[in-house]
């Protein structure tokens, strides 16, 4: 039987690799919606699933036997197909939503996060991480505004990838423990790029020099997203990082502003800034207990 290595508990590095990983995910985001005006939204899924696994493969070559070798080849195929179903249908939405508007229903994921985190993986879900995941919803409830036009029937698609993505966190956290994140991040992009590799010919459409090169740019920033994303959670507990989502959010407002020419009103601004002092509240207290 395998010995099991009990997980580091440092926090504030968690938090910190989990915030960078954010950052590459959102950058990644602005490319597809950017990719997918030019072709069809699943050229931009295959991209960042086929680009992310080619690089890694060139970057474990020497040791991408060892690299391969799992030992949860169930849990590795369920956190690959949450994620590829996460990515489908965030992207999907991209087409139809503005970028701040998808980030902001995805950024429900936390609350998956953390309450997922209790009920199947037995982390504590004390009062103050109650009120961060509380804060972070009532500020992203005041960026959605239910009952205006961002809920129209493709709001649902980041909820669902909210879902998909919150179940990703979540199995990565249980494996995360004694596999190496070399491992996991060449199995979330493997079997992504089988499956979208089957679908992508049906709607293959001949990409320009501007569009191949953003393909590789979304492999590229997947692949360093989601090893950050790995190490976060080898760090801190997944219900402890679930508030620091609020990143993507704020990236998310400052491409869509810049490149798209969406500027968030208000009460974007003031839900981010609620999302925001709620995960830094929890960064404090996380500190200060660790």
């Amino acid at each position: 039987m395998a010995t099991v290595t009990p997980p580091i508990q440092a926090p504030g590095k968690g938090i910190l690799l989990y915030m960078t990983g954010i950052f590459c995910m959102a950058t990644m985001d602005l490319l597809a919606k950017t990719l997918a005006q030019e072709v069809h939204v699943s050229q931009a899924i295959w991209a960042r699933y086929a680009g992310q696994t080619v690089i890694v493969a060139l970057w474990f070559l020497p040791n991408l036997r060892t690299v391969a070798k799992t030992r949860y080849p169930g849990m590795q195929f369920a956190r690959s197909m949450s994620l590829l179903l996460g990515t489908s249908m965030f992207f999907t939405s991209l087409t139809f939503l503005g970028l701040a508007e998808a980030t902001a229903i995805m950024d429900i994921n936390p609350v998956f996060i953390t309450l997922g985190a209790a009920l199947f993986l037995g982390e504590r879900f004390g009062p103050r991480r109650a009120f961060g995941v509380i804060a972070a919803l009532i500020g992203a409830l005041i960026i959605i505004r239910p009952g205006s036009e961002v809920f129209s029937p493709f709001a649902f698609l980041p909820m669902i990838a909210a879902c998909g993505y919150a179940t990703f966190i979540l199995l990565t956290r249980k494996v995360g423990h004694d596999e190496d994140p070399r491992t996991s991040l060449l199995y979330a992009a493997l079997l992504g790029a089988v499956v979208t590799s089957v679908i992508v010919p049906f709607f293959w459409v001949p990409p320009s020099p501007k569009a191949m090169l953003l393909m590789v740019a979304i492999g590229g920033f997947g692949a360093l997203g989601q090893l950050f994303l790995i190490q976060a959670v080898r760090f801190a507990e997944a219900s402890a990082i679930a508030p620091f989502s609020y990143v993507g959010l704020l990236i998310a407002a400052f491409w869509g502003a810049v490149v798209f020419g969406e500027f968030p009103d208000l009460a974007t601004w003031i839900g981010g800034a609620i999302i925001v002092a709620s995960g830094i509240y929890i960064w404090h207290r996380e500190r200060v207990t660790a």
